[in-house]
């Protein structure tokens, strides 16, 4: 979470359709590093993949671990159709990715678990409030404005009356 805080208290500045796609890994066995070791390293190159090209469709990404043993990565996307692109094209770094994991599930006998979960979220239908943080999670994918641009309430900010 690097970058200094920001004073006072913000709110994501995106307003539109959004998607949020999470992914990660759980670590089964601490004992089998060769099982879940490669699939804790696959995540790094997509992500830097999808950062140098513009117009992927990625906004912004948020690297978490649910200590001790589960990995994950929150994504925000602009688009569903971005994100099934990606996953699907043959050139890039995702398939061979989930080819090498599916190979390495079959070997592991379940010492490494996977997950993933896209959730598509209307416009008006996310809000978010940071304070006293530097820009983090939809605020890093989307930068920040002060709240009062947005409304004061959870309840403004989701366009609710």
């Amino acid at each position: 979470m690097g970058g200094r805080p920001i004073e006072g208290r913000t709110t994501a500045a995106g307003e539109d359709e959004m998607v949020v796609f999470l992914i990660g890994m759980r670590i089964n066995s601490f004992a089998a590093p060769r099982s879940w070791l490669p699939v804790a390293r696959a995540m790094g190159p997509m992500i830097a993949e999808l950062s140098r090209e513009k117009g992927s469709g990625l906004l912004g990404h948020q690297f978490l671990l649910g200590f001790p043993r589960v990995l994950y990565v929150v994504q925000y996307w602009d688009s569903k159709e971005k994100l099934l692109a990606y996953a699907s094209a043959p050139d890039r770094t995702h398939r061979p990715a989930w080819a090498a994991f599916n190979r390495r599930l079959r070997e592991g006998k379940g010492k490494v678990g996977f997950w993933h979960e896209t959730y598509v979220v209307p416009a008006g239908s996310y809000e978010s409030v940071y304070v006293n943080m530097p820009e983090f999670g939809l605020g890093k994918a989307t930068g920040v404005v002060p709240v009062g641009r947005r409304g004061d309430r959870a309840a403004d900010r989701l366009r609710i009356s």
